[in-house]
């Protein structure tokens, strides 16, 4: 990389691959870790050639991803853009609505803020399609303080353009893509954006996959840059959601129990309830939830948190509710170490959260969201959320436009 470009922000146009069916809503998809086994058969029997089948081939079938994608190609179900453009993104509906630019980002851009520590194993799949590809088949989150040019003219196009693709997602979200393709209003956008710099929002494994094979790559090209969409949080405030916890073969009272030491417990009969507390407590806390009744932690001993919290690390960052939970309600009052096997995750939903508790005699731990400058603010310091701490929303749909090394 050039010393130009780590100093700024960069985005570059490059050739969309998108998908030549008719019912393009019926090849789409959440992103990767949003699927389950069970949602990615529904939606398989929704279309054959739903993009799942090339971001979540399973475990040693990423070879057959990439003959897949091949096929798709030469049979014309995926079509290359003659042109290198940046694609304008609007997502909308009820109380939705969000534009950005679709582009790729440098990877050893310095502009680029990471917020959030990432586990290996993730990381390690995701580079095992990656290789194989040769794509990148969804695109991260990226967002920016803008209100300049690049913002404009992000609200002109969609304002005033015949979009490439209107597409009504499941969802009840309209997707519509523009391609700009003029070269002096991709200029403008590379001269507003090259003093700024973009937080991950969403995408830190595949960040850190982009980064992973550049460094393999001995010599430049196209792994050099990742696709990522580049939203303004100044014109276009993000969603910010919790993403919830449930450990396993915790026992819900067991749980309760052995916080008591630690924390202030109220229970409650009623789920609702203890949410309520939850979302108007003024510091810490967390609702324990399973079978049996719910329980709100509040007003940790402060000796202890201190006592188990990183001296180095800033008092914004020892505040967080991520931060506590990981430093201290998981390992020093439970004994347990945050891993992809102790923990299991659950986006946003308290419901599934309960139940995926019930299902493993486990205790699900249910967290209020960060909020969004606490995170920025964390970035910025250079430091680094425990791993998913955020969720921001709404996610662009995978398979609205992918990318191929060999197309550039």
């Amino acid at each position: 990389m050039e010393s130009s470009e780590r100093a700024g922000l960069v985005l570059r146009p490059f050739h969309g691959v998108r998908y030549a069916v008719a019912d393009v809503a019926a090849v789409t998809s959440p992103p990767y870790d949003l699927i389950s086994p069970g949602d990615a058969q529904t939606l398989l029997d929704v279309h054959p050639n739903n993009v799942v089948r090339l971001i979540l081939p399973g475990a040693d079938h990423y070879a057959d991803a990439h003959l897949l994608l091949e096929e798709w190609l030469t049979a014309g179900v995926l079509v290359t853009d003659p042109d290198p453009a940046l694609y304008v993104y609007e997502q909308s509906g009820i109380g939705v609505l969000q534009r950005g630019l679709i582009g790729v980002v440098g990877v050893d851009s310095d502009a680029v803020l990471p917020h959030e520590n990432v586990m290996p194993g993730p990381v390690a799949d995701r580079l095992a399609l990656m290789r194989s590809t040769e794509a990148n088949l969804e695109p991260i989150f990226l967002l920016y303080a803008g209100g300049g040019p690049a913002s404009r003219l992000v609200d002109e196009v969609a304002a005033g353009r015949e979009p490439l693709m209107d597409v009504a997602g499941r969802d009840g979200v309209r997707h519509r893509l523009w391609a700009v393709t003029d070269t002096a209003e991709i200029t403008a956008v590379a001269a507003d954006l090259a003093q700024r710099q973009a937080l991950i929002a969403d995408g830190h494994h595949r960040f850190a996959t982009y980064q992973a094979l550049r460094a393999e790559r001995a010599t430049p090209g196209p792994w050099d840059c990742g696709l990522a969409l580049l939203v303004d949080s100044t014109a276009y405030p993000p969603d910010l959601k919790a993403i919830h916890r449930v450990i396993p073969g915790l026992p819900l009272e067991e749980a309760a129990a052995r916080a008591k030491g630690a924390w202030r417990v109220h229970e409650f009969g009623s789920l609702e309830d203890a949410l309520a507390g939850l979302a108007s407590a003024s510091g810490p806390a967390f609702v324990l939830a399973g079978e049996g009744n719910s329980h709100l932690l509040t007003d940790p001993d402060p000796m202890q948190v201190e006592h188990a919290m990183h001296g180095e690390r800033s008092a914004r960052w020892r505040a967080l509710g991520t931060s506590i939970l990981n430093e201290f309600l998981l390992p020093k009052v439970w004994g347990i170490e945050d891993d992809e096997r102790t923990v299991l995750i659950v986006h946003h939903d308290v419901d599934a959260a309960v139940r995926l508790a019930r299902q493993h005699q486990g205790t699900a731990v249910l967290l209020n969201p960060l909020k969004a400058d606490e995170v920025f603010a964390v970035a910025a310091n250079g430091e680094r959320v425990p791993r998913k701490s955020t969720s921001f929303a709404p996610k662009p749909a995978t398979g609205l436009v992918l990318r191929t090394f060999a197309a550039g």
